[in-house]
């Protein structure tokens, strides 16, 4: 495993830094979780006892192969014992509200004086500086909704509409992990580390980047657009007679419109008057996609996929999460692995979005229970069997 012999220390709660202790996790590195006395929220995501449902694995994919430890910041010995772990991890990974922190005496400050070579990395909605630093943020207010990434997706005169669980917290997962690694590789030229920061809001900015380098050079940005009257109808959505969507995004020479228009038997509409070059396809474009609407559903989209993979032109089927799951290649691109469900099976779950051949992690452990695993890791920092006993009936750790 990559990152074996890398000790990280997760104080945190639902999904964008549990994301980020998932994935190093994952890499081989050894991730302590520590919860309040109550528990991760996410633990209750399917806790509903009207619910047929069994398992988390929301909570799993985030929080496999990690040992849980139970204990309460709001008692001495609770803080304490997680400052013995802070001061033997190489990570310390959070992102409780930074004020509660300083409170504990668990901020980067304190920590970094005892442990110089921790690498404190924080998790925040908007960030450690600036008037909203200390705000709450979920990835749908943070991420979604101020960094722009909501306006953008939804078409012009439509309202806004709200994002699937986890997206933007999970690209802050990804920017912790590179954050954090970059530290790492930092501390072995220097013995020391440092504080990292990754915010839903910075996340939320880069993710629409390409867009917002835009709106900064020229003060302006065209909206998204309907399907039935797109900035380019030529890479748009179409559906096929069997009623399958699919999207295609030709490369930018003319020679992939005359093959998409020939793999759907209309191979006269480059020569009409109306879509001769690009600017009058876009002019014309709610027509173009009539015309191109009217062709596709005359055909299966079996045939489409063959007619569309034999001029290799740029294509995909629009695929429902249960045609994702059981798509050969996301099996082969290693986008999948099993995890242990704790009765001697295993079951599927989203990998983190790297290989290392060789390498590959097929199989994780499950995610642990609440405390699971408290008292062996205060054994291994040096707490007695009667200090353990004395914590636990206090209340400071469970």
């Amino acid at each position: 495993m990559l990152l074996q012999g890398l000790k990280v220390v997760e104080f945190a709660s639902y999904i964008a830094a549990p994301g980020a202790g998932g994935v190093l996790a994952d890499w081989g590195a050894e991730v302590i979780k520590v919860e309040r006395p109550e528990g991760d929220p996410m633990r209750q995501v399917f806790g509903d006892a009207r619910s047929t449902l069994s398992g988390n694995p929301t909570f799993g994919l985030d929080n496999r192969g990690k040992r849980a430890v139970v204990l309460d910041i709001s008692k001495s010995e609770g803080r304490e014992a997680l400052t013995r772990l802070a001061t033997g991890a190489d990570i310390f990974l959070t992102n409780v509200r930074p004020a509660s922190l300083k409170r504990a005496g668990l901020d980067d400050e304190t920590l970094r004086a005892i442990n110089p070579r921790l690498i404190y990395a924080v998790v925040t909605g908007y960030g450690l500086e600036g008037p909203d630093a200390g705000k709450p943020g979920f990835d749908v207010t943070a991420f979604w909704s101020r960094a722009g990434v909501a306006h953008m997706h939804a078409p012009k005169g439509t309202d806004p509409f709200i994002l699937r669980t986890g997206v933007g917290d999970h690209m802050t997962s990804l920017a912790t992990v590179s954050a954090i690694l970059a530290a790492v590789y930092e501390r072995e030229k220097t013995g020391v580390g440092r504080l990292v920061q990754t915010s839903l809001l910075a996340t939320g900015v880069y993710a629409v980047s390409s867009d917002l380098a835009v709106q900064l050079a020229f003060g302006k940005l065209a909206s998204n657009r309907p399907r039935s009257a797109p900035f380019d109808p030529v890479a748009n959505f179409y559906k096929s007679r069997d009623g399958q969507w699919f999207v295609v995004n030709p490369r930018g020479a003319s020679k992939d419109w005359q093959l998409l228009a020939a793999a759907c038997d209309r191979p006269d509409l480059p020569d009409d008057e109306r879509f001769l070059t690009g600017r009058l396809r876009k002019d014309n474009s709610a027509a173009l996609v009539a015309e191109l609407d009217q062709a596709f559903s005359a055909i299966d989209f079996a045939e489409i996929a063959r007619r569309l993979d034999e001029v290799d032109l740029v294509w995909a089927p629009v695929q429902t999460p249960a045609q994702v799951v059981d798509d050969p290649q996301v099996a082969a691109a290693g986008a999948l692995l099993e995890v242990e469900d704790g009765q001697g099976g295993t079951y599927r779950s989203p990998a983190a979005p790297a290989r290392f051949p060789g390498a590959d992690a097929t199989v994780r452990p499950a995610a642990p229970g609440l405390g699971q695993h408290t008292r062996e890791v205060l054994v291994e920092i040096g707490y007695s069997g009667a200090e353990i006993e004395a914590m636990l009936a206090a209340g400071a750790a469970a």
